[in-house]
């Protein structure tokens, strides 16, 4: 068995996720690839499993949220070193891994390394979203990079990698609903260090993000009362030398 993870959250994502699950076996050969099946009504557990995959079935839909703290579960579970987030839908393209993994690795007091749309390798190509969406998501750079204190390009980017810290912070706590931006807030607040680095991302294959246009608005909001929120939530930092899931067991 590997020592790194692949994490693949996926909800009915059958005209994607065998593609996913196969790029990640060529480009990304060094990771197992665990497929978390979010309740999905189609094929997309079966089809996962067909592909390679190891397949974690939740017995109903819990969301992004619910999905990656599964995942982070089951990487901790059985020992995994690292684990990288891949959404289902093809977006993450898995050549850019070996980026984040060397980036991780060069740099060891680095705990999590999230991959960036808007950095400037990747500017003059690449899916970057919507410009409603990316109005959103300035906006929230803007305030996480005043709060942590390093510049944040992209924090709605579910393309990253974590250590094994980060992965018990997350087994034992993690944001539900639009998890992306507060997981940021999180890390920053148990004195965990994260980076960006730059990433080339495609456009969904298959389906429609649950995030359109006449939403954009309403995720603005939530988003924003979510961090908020996650600013006033009473969570000490973690002490030298204590795994971070003591303190999120603690409820802090």
């Amino acid at each position: 068995m590997s020592k790194n993870l692949a994490i693949v959250p996926a909800y009915n994502e059958s005209g994607a996720i065998v593609t996913t699950v196969r790029d990640l076996r060529e480009h990304a050969p060094e990771f197992d690839v665990v497929v978390v099946d979010d309740g999905s009504t189609d094929m997309t557990a079966s089809l996962a499993a067909q592909a390679g995959a190891d397949v974690l079935c939740l017995p109903f839909n819990l969301g992004i949220g619910g999905a990656m703290q599964s995942g982070y579960m089951y990487a901790l579970e059985h020992d995994y070193d690292l684990a990288v987030q891949v959404d289902g839908d093809g977006q993450h393209d898995p050549r850019e891994i070996g980026s984040l993994l060397a980036h991780l690795r060069s740099h060891r007091d680095l705990n999590m390394v999230t991959g960036s749309r808007f950095l400037e390798r990747c500017s003059d190509g690449g899916y970057r979203s919507s410009a409603s969406r990316r109005l959103g998501i300035r906006l929230f750079g803007f305030v996480l990079s005043r709060v942590t204190g390093r510049t944040v390009t992209d924090p709605t980017s579910g393309f990253r990698m974590c250590d094994r810290k980060a992965i018990e912070l997350f087994a034992a706590d993690y944001p539900h609903d639009y998890p992306e931006v507060e997981a940021v807030l999180m890390v920053h607040a148990h004195r965990l260090a994260a980076a960006e680095v730059p990433a080339r991302m495609r456009a969904r294959t298959t389906g429609v993000s649950s995030i359109n246009a006449s939403r954009s608005a309403f995720y603005m909001i939530k988003v924003t009362l979510a961090i908020l929120v996650g600013l006033l939530r009473a969570r000490p930092a973690v002490l030298p030398g204590e795994p971070a899931a003591v303190v999120a067991e603690r409820g802090l």
